[in-house]
């Protein structure tokens, strides 16, 4: 990928499709000159003359219109289009938009034009990097746009407008301020040594660690959460056929997508859809009912579903409320009844045979949880669920006791900082793991060399989060998942 405006690139900023307004995107050196080529504003001005983020209504053309006399007998059609100036732009180049109407020809053919007069497509995530690297955006910030845009909840896209305002850049750099500060002040005492002259003490150095450890432990807390708010969930039901699994990723989804049926093996695959669980984005799998059987293709689909089991957040497992358990239920609570399993009793609109001493007796956790396994329901409450999916009975409930699963009752997104990336927690470990080294230097009595090196090691890896310390391959890691066009 180019990592300089040394060249002019243009892309279809909009998605494909047909649409009302459909936008090309140029940005470089030469981006307001290639565009003039093929618009001309309607006040019969060029582009250059045009005052900059004002639209003005033009022509767009598909050749160059000194070679066409009545070029206004040849458009490609009307359009839009705003100059933006350096540097006041989203990628600190001159950038030229046209906001034609959102036909595929019409937007392919204005790019072809456009690459005809000296421009290329763009690559992946290229304007956002450009903005990157003029200083428009650090490097939380531009993920952040691509949180944004691929943002399927409210939560999610207050957690990435709170990231794109800045509230973890002005932390990280709070801590990086307060860094070079004592490590100017330490390597100015290495330097004095000899006078004896010290311009910081042991006492404050050991003091701004602490403090920095504190803040690195805290952000690096957050993580779990952010990444859940970001990614979202994926979870599975599973159960012995005809418990309703079906019937539930119905009721959630509020559509009939998958089969329901009394006629057991009828889901014979998984089946993923998507919802919105409490303000968390929920990947929910309904999996083939798991019990003996001599039918190969029955057989594969509960090979399918131990598979989805191993690898999702959270298993809701499925019983029938309405008989008493059998021993295929209590083979299930043996496998699965796990740190990742919510208990989910169904058919509750039926008179009960299923008491809370037959799970405990199979799940005995669940009577006298830990602090971890507590979280799945409050005092005095059974630690599971009793919905009816045909009746869409209890689905509120599940979904508050999935949300209290993942996220603290008191959470709100986009509040105080927060990491949505390993990427970022990876550095902050480092960062941290760092401090402390720095700090058992201190206490074992170490020359100040030791010391700074620790420190800065502590701020590459600081700089590493916000990109004042970057590669290459960092950076086309991060832009290689943007559409083209941003």
């Amino acid at each position: 990928m180019e990592s300089s405006g040394e060249d002019t690139i243009c892309a279809i900023a909009t998605p494909m499709g047909e649409g009302g307004v459909g936008i090309v995107r140029v940005s470089g050196d030469r981006a307001i000159a290639i565009a003039n080529n093929i618009v001309q504003p309607r006040n019969r001005s060029s582009l250059e003359q045009l005052a900059s983020h004002r639209l003005y209504l033009s022509d767009v053309l598909s050749a160059n219109q000194s070679l066409i006399k009545d070029f206004d007998s040849f458009p490609l059609d009307e359009a839009l289009v705003v100059v933006m100036k350096r540097p006041r732009s989203y990628t600190g180049e001159d950038v030229v938009e046209i906001q034609a109407h959102g036909g595929p020809l019409v937007l392919q053919s204005t790019c072809e034009a456009l690459i005809r007069h000296g421009a290329r497509m763009a690559e992946p995530g290229e304007f956002t990097k450009r903005a990157f690297l003029n200083g428009r955006l650090d490097l939380i910030q531009a993920e952040a746009v691509l949180d944004t845009i691929k943002a399927t909840t409210a939560s999610s896209l207050r957690s990435a407008q709170s990231l794109l305002r800045g509230t973890l850049t002005k932390e990280v750099g709070q801590l990086r301020e307060e860094l070079i500060q004592a490590l100017a002040h330490l390597e100015a005492s290495m330097d004095f040594v000899e006078e004896d002259i010290s311009f910081i003490q042991t006492e404050q150095l050991e003091r701004i660690f602490r403090h920095t450890q504190a803040t690195l432990q805290r952000l690096i807390d957050t993580f779990e959460e952010g990444r859940i708010v970001r990614e979202g969930i994926r979870a599975a039901i599973i159960g012995r056929p005809n418990v309703g699994k079906s019937s539930l990723l119905n009721a959630l989804i509020k559509m009939d997508r998958a089969i329901v049926s009394p006629v057991p093996g009828t889901t014979r695959d998984v089946i993923e859809e998507t919802v919105n669980v409490a303000g968390l984005h929920m990947r929910l799998l309904d999996t083939a009912g798991l019990r003996h059987t001599e039918d190969h293709i029955e057989e594969e689909g509960m090979r399918r579903t131990r598979e989805a089991a191993e690898e999702v957040d959270l298993i809701l497992l499925l019983i029938d409320g309405s008989v008493e358990m059998t021993d295929e239920d209590r083979s299930l609570f043996q496998d699965h009844a796990k740190d990742r399993c919510l208990v989910v009793i169904n058919k509750s609109d039926l008179p009960s045979k299923v008491e809370s001493r037959e799970i405990f007796e199979f799940a005995p956790w669940l009577e006298n949880p830990t602090p971890a396994d507590s979280k799945t329901c409050k005092d005095g409450e059974d630690p599971f669920v009793r919905i009816s999916a045909k009746n869409e009975l209890g689905l509120e409930t599940l979904k508050d006791t999935i949300r209290s699963w993942f996220l603290k009752s008191d959470f709100e997104p986009g509040q105080t900082p927060m990491v949505t990336r390993l990427r970022h927690k990876t550095a902050l470990m480092q960062a941290r793991d760092a401090i402390q080294q720095a700090q058992s230097s201190i206490e074992a009595g170490m020359d100040g060399e030791c010391i700074a090196l620790d420190m800065r090691g502590a701020l590459d890896s600081l700089g590493e989060i916000t990109g004042e310390v970057s590669t290459e391959d960092i950076l086309d890691r991060i832009f290689r998942d943007f559409c083209i066009g941003k």
